[in-house]
Protein backbone atom coordinates (compact mmCIF):
# COMPACT_ATOMS: atom_id res chain seq x y z
CA UNK A 1 0.00 0.00 0.00
CA UNK A 2 1.20 3.45 -1.02
CA UNK A 3 1.30 5.45 1.83
CA UNK A 4 3.87 8.21 3.77
CA UNK A 5 5.04 8.48 7.55
CA UNK A 6 5.15 11.52 8.78
CA UNK A 7 7.29 12.57 12.49
CA UNK A 8 9.21 16.05 13.39
CA UNK A 9 6.71 18.01 14.87
CA UNK A 10 6.41 19.37 18.28
CA UNK A 11 6.39 22.74 20.13
CA UNK A 12 9.25 25.13 19.19
CA UNK A 13 9.86 28.58 20.28
CA UNK A 14 10.11 31.62 17.78
CA UNK A 15 13.60 31.39 16.21
CA UNK A 16 13.89 27.60 16.86
CA UNK A 17 14.22 25.04 14.13
CA UNK A 18 12.33 21.59 13.35
CA UNK A 19 12.91 18.95 11.14
CA UNK A 20 9.62 17.13 9.52
CA UNK A 21 9.99 13.64 8.13
CA UNK A 22 7.86 11.85 5.35
CA UNK A 23 9.29 8.13 4.88
CA UNK A 24 7.35 6.93 1.72
CA UNK A 25 6.60 3.10 1.17
CA UNK A 26 5.04 1.44 -1.49
CA UNK A 27 6.45 3.73 -4.25
CA UNK A 28 10.05 5.51 -5.04
CA UNK A 29 9.60 9.18 -4.04
CA UNK A 30 12.36 10.36 -6.81
CA UNK A 31 9.52 9.17 -9.12
CA UNK A 32 6.95 11.70 -8.35
CA UNK A 33 6.56 15.30 -7.52
CA UNK A 34 6.57 15.75 -3.53
CA UNK A 35 5.79 18.82 -1.46
CA UNK A 36 5.09 19.73 2.03
CA UNK A 37 1.41 21.74 2.87
CA UNK A 38 0.23 23.33 5.83
CA UNK A 39 -3.45 23.60 7.14
CA UNK A 40 -4.77 25.79 10.14
CA UNK A 41 -8.20 25.86 10.80
CA UNK A 42 -10.66 27.38 8.61
CA UNK A 43 -8.28 27.87 6.35
CA UNK A 44 -7.38 25.64 2.99
CA UNK A 45 -4.42 23.71 3.02
CA UNK A 46 -1.84 25.38 1.52
CA UNK A 47 1.86 24.75 -0.59
CA UNK A 48 4.69 25.14 1.88
CA UNK A 49 7.58 24.18 -0.95
CA UNK A 50 7.33 21.86 -3.52
CA UNK A 51 9.99 19.54 -5.45
CA UNK A 52 10.32 17.76 -8.56
CA UNK A 53 13.45 16.15 -10.49
CA UNK A 54 14.12 16.89 -13.80
CA UNK A 55 16.84 16.15 -16.45
CA UNK A 56 18.34 19.27 -15.31
CA UNK A 57 18.48 18.40 -11.69
CA UNK A 58 15.81 19.23 -8.98
CA UNK A 59 13.63 22.20 -9.37
CA UNK A 60 11.90 23.49 -6.15
CA UNK A 61 9.13 25.89 -4.83
CA UNK A 62 8.87 28.06 -1.68
CA UNK A 63 6.07 29.95 -0.70
CA UNK A 64 7.33 33.52 -0.15
CA UNK A 65 6.59 33.93 3.25
CA UNK A 66 9.59 30.73 4.13
CA UNK A 67 12.19 31.87 1.65
CA UNK A 68 15.11 31.44 3.36
CA UNK A 69 14.11 30.01 6.27
CA UNK A 70 12.85 26.62 5.25
CA UNK A 71 14.49 23.69 3.06
CA UNK A 72 13.00 20.93 1.34
CA UNK A 73 15.39 17.97 1.54
CA UNK A 74 14.71 14.31 -0.88
CA UNK A 75 16.66 11.60 0.18
CA UNK A 76 16.83 9.39 -2.31
CA UNK A 77 18.93 6.48 -0.43
CA UNK A 78 16.26 6.38 2.34
CA UNK A 79 13.00 7.44 0.39
CA UNK A 80 12.71 10.08 2.56
CA UNK A 81 11.40 13.68 2.21
CA UNK A 82 12.58 16.23 4.66
CA UNK A 83 11.49 19.65 5.47
CA UNK A 84 13.71 21.70 7.51
CA UNK A 85 12.28 24.79 9.46
CA UNK A 86 14.58 27.48 10.44
CA UNK A 87 13.89 30.73 12.39
CA UNK A 88 10.02 29.58 12.94
CA UNK A 89 7.63 32.10 13.61
CA UNK A 90 4.32 32.25 15.26
CA UNK A 91 2.31 32.32 11.95
CA UNK A 92 4.01 28.83 10.82
CA UNK A 93 1.67 27.07 13.47
CA UNK A 94 -0.44 24.62 11.27
CA UNK A 95 -0.84 21.02 10.64
CA UNK A 96 1.74 19.87 7.51
CA UNK A 97 1.54 17.33 5.55
CA UNK A 98 3.49 15.75 2.60
CA UNK A 99 2.24 14.87 -0.60
CA UNK A 100 3.04 13.26 -3.49
CA UNK A 101 1.70 13.73 -7.31
CA UNK A 102 2.45 13.32 -11.01
CA UNK A 103 4.01 16.79 -11.11
CA UNK A 104 3.53 19.64 -10.08
CA UNK A 105 3.04 23.48 -11.53
CA UNK A 106 1.59 25.58 -8.84
CA UNK A 107 2.37 23.53 -5.50
CA UNK A 108 -0.92 23.20 -4.74
CA UNK A 109 -2.96 20.78 -3.22
CA UNK A 110 -4.96 20.02 -6.20
CA UNK A 111 -2.06 19.21 -8.09
CA UNK A 112 -1.10 15.95 -5.31
CA UNK A 113 -2.85 12.51 -4.87
CA UNK A 114 -1.05 10.68 -2.12
CA UNK A 115 -0.62 12.44 1.49
CA UNK A 116 0.61 11.55 4.54
CA UNK A 117 -1.10 11.80 8.05
CA UNK A 118 -0.07 15.51 9.03
CA UNK A 119 2.06 16.62 11.93
CA UNK A 120 1.35 19.70 14.51
CA UNK A 121 3.52 22.21 14.21
CA UNK A 122 3.54 24.90 17.19
CA UNK A 123 5.57 27.89 17.46
CA UNK A 124 3.76 30.06 20.37
CA UNK A 125 3.39 34.14 20.38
Amino acid sequence: QDQFVESGGGLVQPGGSLRLSCEASGFILDYYAVGWFRQVPGKEREGVSCISSSDDGDISFYRDSVKGRFTIIKNKAHNTLYLQMNNLKPEDTAVYSCGAGPAYRDCIPAEFDYWGQGTQVTVPS
